[in-house]
């Protein structure tokens, strides 16, 4: 790589990681927005889609408390699987930001933690399988109380 894409590298991987926004409205890409704060619940609980859609879903933490004691994360399991159960396994995965490596062919899209104040996002395509596929937020106690949705394929 020459120097001067080696330093377009940087800026273009920021530019293209920002937003889901309008870039990505015209190449097809819905956006859902989910906000979550200290109360442990996600704004959007269900989701429904249509196979081999392409949706961007942005997680917007508006939380006061610091990341150490109550960040959030969003990830997306394939159809069948039991978000309890990931978010049990995802109580010993501190250092893997609690999505535990050895469960990762059981997850479609995921959203790493973010604390107050922070936002992340991720773009994927819909699974073409109908059915109810789970999402939840698996840093610790978040899921078993009830932060958890379900995207559903129509």
């Amino acid at each position: 790589m020459n120097t001067k894409n080696s330093r377009l590298l940087p800026l273009t991987l920021v530019l293209g990681s920002i937003l889901c926004g309008p870039a990505l409205a015209d190449e097809g890409v819905r956006t859902v927005v989910i906000t979550a704060n200290d109360n442990m619940r996600f704004s959007v609980t269900r989701i429904e889609a249509h196979p081999g859609e392409k949706l961007c879903v942005q997680l917007r933490n508006e939380g006061t408390l610091p990341k150490e004691v109550m960040a959030h994360n969003w990830v997306l399991l394939k159809h069948g699987q039991d978000a309890t159960a990931y978010a049990t396994a995802a109580l010993q995965a501190k250092a893997e930001e609690y999505r535990p490596k050895a469960l990762a062919e059981d997850v479609i899209a995921s959203i790493p933690l973010v604390g107050a104040h922070r936002e992340g996002e991720t773009t994927f395509t819909v699974p073409e399988a109908p059915g109810s596929y789970p999402f939840l937020c698996s840093f610790p106690a978040h899921c078993m109380v009830g932060m958890r949705g379900e995207l559903v394929v129509k």
